[in-house]
């Protein structure tokens, strides 16, 4: 029988509770990928195999990288919204990626984590895409590799959790804006459902929807990419994150999503952005990642063409 214990471990000078003989007390990062194999949650461990650990030092004390989510699904909802608006929520260095002159895509995001190296936890984020740093004026070019979802690169502006390990890793190891909050997501093959809990325990955001009808994919068939900037110590930082899809599916100018704001940090975030028209409704509801540590950065300093 599973314990229903917790121990503390201190991550860079900071203890956080965790599952008692979950995966991050028992291998601290260096999972045994022939015992995850083993979970019947899992449909397999090959993409992992091909991806090895390294050891690095990080802001949270040494650690492994990437950190490796062995069963996982997700839920994103994309919206236009005014370039002025977006542009007024980034840092100078950044620039919205524009589908029509002013205009640009912001994003609320949820995420089940059910089989990981830090052990269960739900997520969720509000977001813009933003051009590649580094790419001049190619905004074109960006923006038709951006659509293929084969490569996103996006700004975070709220990104809750709901266990201390996730917000302790995610904000001091990663620079997010992350804090720990009640958050439910559950997502299936029939319908896709998540809340958002404000500081005092009502509610900041939800979403409710019909599930886009999936289609299965072999793994490594269909693995797109983020790359996510932000500063850590006042310093720029990449972080390079790879999704293994196995089972997803979409919806185009979607009818059926009904997402609602209440009161709270990830409600104020989106309502600054002022998001108009829905365009895409992307559900994985079967996944892996695979998420690095951040890199410093050159990013632009006086920014990019804005």
């Amino acid at each position: 029988m599973a314990s229903t214990g917790t121990v503390d471990v201190d991550l860079g000078g900071r203890l956080v509770t965790v599952p008692e003989g979950g995966l991050f007390d028992r291998y601290r990062m260096d999972t045994d990928l022939d015992e995850v194999a083993r979970d019947s949650r899992v449909s397999g461990v090959e993409f992992f195999r091909g991806l090895p650990k390294t050891r690095a030092e990080s802001p949270i004390g040494p650690t492994l990288t990437p950190n490796f989510y062995y069963r996982m699904s997700s839920a994103r909802l994309t919206m236009l919204a005014r370039s002025r608006a977006i542009r007024a929520r980034l840092p100078e260095e950044l620039a919205p990626l524009e589908v029509a002159p002013g205009l640009g895509l912001v994003s609320v995001m949820f995420f089940r984590y059910d089989v990981c190296d830090i052990d269960f936890y739900t997520e969720a984020a509000v977001g813009v895409a933003v051009r590649p740093a580094r790419h001049g004026k190619l905004g074109f070019v960006d923006l038709l590799a951006a659509l293929k979802n084969d490569h996103l690169d996006t700004f975070v502006l709220s990104l809750p959790v709901n266990t201390a390990i996730a917000q302790v890793r995610g904000h001091d190891g990663y620079g997010f804006p992350k804090w720990v909050t009640e958050l439910d997501v559950d997502i299936d093959a029939d319908r896709t459902t998540a809340r958002v809990a404000n500081d005092d325990g009502g509610t900041d955001l939800t979403l409710s929807a019909p599930t886009p009808a999936q289609t299965r994919h072999p793994s490594g068939e269909r693995v797109s990419t983020l790359t996510s900037y932000t500063t850590i110590n006042g310093a720029w930082h990449s972080t390079f994150s790879q999704t293994n899809a196995l089972s997803s599916g979409s919806a185009s100018f979607p009818r059926t999503v009904d997402l609602r704001l209440g009161q709270g940090r990830m409600s104020d975030d989106l309502r600054s952005l002022k998001p108009t028209r829905p365009v895409r409704f992307d559900v994985l509801a079967e996944g892996q990642l695979a998420l690095h540590l951040p890199v410093p950065y050159s990013v632009p300093q006086q920014g990019v063409s804005r």
